[in-house]
């Protein structure tokens, strides 16, 4: 979701003695060669990225960091702060080659470049980014956005425009399984109600709209959705995948990490979404994944800070005294080593997409993910056994064997260990509880994956269980406990699944 305030960024003068004319297309070819060593990244993820930040040591002035009416460097209209600071999108060597990176970093092969039509701000830094994005072998995609007086002609004119003079790139995206046609993104395309014109560019682009209504996608090459708060839900995203696979449609939803825009709209509370400690994302990723057959998934955002759905790392310690918040407690990070949680699960999210069957060693598969449980007693949630806080847990009705706790780890994935923790103080004393393990490949139809025995539980050890059992391929794994030596209910304070 996106605020009529955007519409006014294409107005701003520019500094033009402060930016450097792209050459003509051919011209781009000759971009360096790649800096960074080769990352495997997904050409079917891409991210939306925004280059209309500005700072005094580059653009003469700051731009777009005091969005409502606030003053940088400390002060900047965004809920969180950049681990670069206010940056620069003109600082090629600096801000940019460090977004690169992290996009690598992330697995996201592609940014969609939020462009403002020919000769914006925007436009004219557009080579400088291309050849940064070349070093680092991440490809370009196109983000049209609505500036004044847009029509289907006049977007036409750019796609021809964009084509003409950035084609040439290295940096270029072109979908290899869609005919190597470039990719642009039309932002509130529903403005404009005849899009005949399109067919113009149909052979050489893939131009999508922004919508679920397919109903509204005539002459357009396939649809996304943007909107990160509507992702929670996904509605309608079933009927437009379906539509779009029956009619050789690119399909391309849109997952954000969550949403909230109160200090660069002043007196704005409504509507936020929150991050949930990742769980939100999660779930938005896994919308696009299980509601419908996406040709790729598009990330809102990577760096738009005004909205805070950014997965570009929020310092740990921003400026005192302003309210920003920071990812801390993200996935079970704390600390600077929150700050790249959302790049790290981006990656984790992109091999899943990517049909990946061995997630990265160590990854916690569980880790903030959907979890249930068949009772549990007071404050002591199914949730507090999977929030990477061991200190929390999960406790089943009292006296009532057996219980049940069930994760949900979005897809299926090859699975053979489980840790289980209870709270490591030594008030816990030592204790043997009586587990099965459990796979499901659809929440229904449940298998024996490990048969009930005793797991055993000490402190001096601290206080965790380890179960192995031969790989198997699941989606949903439970846990049955029949027995604890230490008290009458089955107790986690965190589970914690390894791939195969």
């Amino acid at each position: 979701m996106r605020n009529w305030r955007r519409a006014t960024a294409a107005a701003v003068l520019l500094a033009a003695s402060l930016l450097t004319s792209a050459p003509a297309g051919p011209a781009l070819a000759a971009a360096a060669a790649p800096v960074a060593a080769a990352v495997h990244t997904s050409a079917d993820v891409h991210l939306f990225y925004y280059p209309w930040y500005g700072s005094p040591a580059v653009a003469g002035s700051y731009r777009h960091w005091p969005q409502g009416g606030h003053t940088p460097p400390a002060d900047i209209g965004a809920d969180y702060y950049p681990k670069l600071g206010p940056y620069d999108s003109g600082d090629l060597s600096g801000a940019v080659d460090q977004h690169m990176r992290w996009i690598q970093q992330s697995g996201a092969g592609v940014i969609v470049y939020s462009w403002w039509g020919q000769g914006s701000y925007e436009d004219q830094l557009a080579a400088g980014v291309l050849s940064a994005a070349a070093r680092f072998g991440v490809k370009v995609a196109w983000h049209l956005e609505p500036y004044t007086g847009r029509t289907a002609a006049s977007t036409v004119a750019d796609i021809q425009y964009i084509n003409s003079r950035y084609g040439g790139s290295p940096a270029f995206y072109r979908d290899e399984a869609h005919g190597r046609r470039g990719a642009f993104y039309v932002f509130e395309s529903l403005r404009v109600t005849d899009w005949s014109a399109l067919d113009q560019v149909s052979s050489s682009s893939i131009v999508l709209a922004q919508t679920t209504d397919t109903t509204k996608v005539a002459h357009f090459g396939g649809m996304y959705t943007y909107d990160g708060i509507a992702g929670a839900t996904a509605p309608g995203w079933k009927g437009a995948s379906d539509y779009c696979k029956a009619n050789g449609l690119i399909w391309a939803p849109s997952v954000a990490p969550g949403y909230i825009d109160d200090r660069a709209v002043p007196g704005n509370t409504t509507p936020t979404l929150g991050r949930a400690g990742g769980a939100t994302y999660d779930t938005e990723w896994q919308n696009a994944l299980t509601q419908g057959e996406p040709s790729w998934v598009s990330v809102t955002s990577f760096n738009e800070w005004h909205e805070g759905s950014v997965i570009e790392p929020a310092t740990s310690t921003p400026p005192s005294g302003f309210g920003y918040q920071t990812f801390d407690g993200a996935y079970g990070r704390t600390g600077a080593a929150a700050e790249t949680a959302y790049l790290d699960r981006t990656r984790y999210w992109v091999d899943r997409f990517a049909g990946t069957t061995t997630p990265p060693p160590g990854t916690d598969l569980a880790a903030g993910r959907p979890i249930s449980a068949t009772s549990h007693t007071q404050g002591y949630v199914p949730a507090n056994a999977n929030d990477g806080n061991p200190g929390t847990y999960w406790e089943s009705a009292n006296n009532a064997f057996p219980q049940s706790l069930t994760v949900d780890l979005g897809a299926a994935t090859g699975v053979s260990r489980i840790v289980l923790a209870l709270p490591p103080s030594s008030a816990w004393g030592a204790r043997t509880q009586t587990i099965a393990v459990l796979g499901s490949q659809n929440g229904t139809s449940y298998t024996t994956v490990a048969a009930a025995a005793g797991r055993r539980f000490d402190p001096a050890t601290g206080n965790t269980a380890t179960i192995t059992f031969p790989g198997t391929s699941q989606r949903y794994i439970r846990l049955t406990f029949t027995g604890n030596t230490g008290w009458p209910a089955g107790q986690a304070a965190e589970l914690r699944v390894y791939a195969t």
